[in-house]
């Protein structure tokens, strides 16, 4: 296998299993807008960046705790950092064998994936597919189900041309791929599924596709309701990230939600995150997973 040897330890074929590496990016200067600029930058309101990076250090410690190795985005020098850079959940997807590089939808989020590029390539991690032509993809509408079937949303971020070009790549790998389109006025597929073990699964109902639910069913998951609909909406309680099996790390101030997976027998590590919200993500958001227990 190169994977391990000559290119660096990488990839993952599932959404449970253990997290063994992390991309992020630290808040910094791009962060810095008026209120004004924050709707343009699509973002929610405007952020005080040294609290903003303060939550981030202590995600990051969090991580660590846990044995994941965390790298950091390495931006070059020919352009800007902007504002929703941290977001590298939606800039860079992994395979069993490698990335495949994002190319985000948004007109103000064109070229992050060029510092993720960058990153991948000094870290020694395989680009398998650079999207072409009218493709646009982000990494968080593209999920696994099981090492052999990877589902991915059709929708505002992720094109009917991305999804033709994922599969084709995919299918070299003699792994199917689903699609589903997602509800008018979603942003993710990340934002209506996670899958925090080998055989259980929660939605959001009423945003989460039937077709993707008799799926996950036929695959043997149990599919259960996120426990808090109120909290995910108010709180960013469903933007969490699954550091192993039934272990997870989510924003802290979400009583309902802990006390529902903790009823189920899921570990929740509760981080915060009040400021970095503001940007209109969460944890979940903020990770890009380069490495699971394949």
């Amino acid at each position: 296998m190169e994977i391990g040897d000559i290119w660096a330890g990488c990839g993952l074929d599932s959404e449970w299993k253990p997290l063994k590496t992390v991309l992020v990016h630290r808040p910094g200067p791009e962060l810095s807008v008026s209120r004004d600029q924050a709707n343009a930058c699509q973002l929610a309101e405007p952020l005080d960046v040294q609290k903003a990076g303060q939550e981030h250090d202590r995600m990051v410690k969090i991580y660590r705790e846990n044995q994941v190795e965390v790298q950091m985005l390495t931006p070059g020098p020919q352009a800007p950092v902007l504002p929703n850079q941290l977001y590298c959940a939606d800039l860079v997807a992994m395979t069993p064998q490698g990335a495949i590089l994002a190319r985000p939808a948004s007109t103000v989020r064109a070229g992050e994936e060029r510092w993720v590029a960058r990153t991948l390539g000094m870290l020694g991690i395989p680009v398998l597919k650079t999207l072409t032509g009218t493709a646009t993809f982000e990494g968080a509408d593209l999920m696994w189900l099981d090492p052999a079937t990877a589902v991915i949303g059709r929708g505002l971020r992720t094109n009917q041309a991305a999804i033709d070009q994922i599969t084709s790549l995919l299918s070299e790998m003699d792994i199917t791929t689903l699609a589903f389109d997602l509800p008018f006025g979603t942003m993710h597929f990340m934002g209506m599924l996670r899958i925090v073990d080998k055989d259980l699964a929660f939605v959001w109902p009423r945003r989460t596709p039937y077709a993707l639910v008799t799926a996950l069913k036929d695959r043997g998951f149990q599919v259960r309701s996120l426990p808090s609909e109120a909290e995910a909406l108010s709180r960013m309680a469903f933007n969490f990230v699954v550091l192993g099996p039934k272990k997870i790390m989510l924003p802290a101030g979400n009583p309902k939600t802990v006390a529902g997976y903790e009823n189920q027998g899921i570990h929740c590590i509760p981080v915060p995150v009040d400021e970095l919200q503001k940007a209109n993500g969460a944890v979940g958001c903020m990770t890009g997973i380069l490495h699971r227990e394949i």
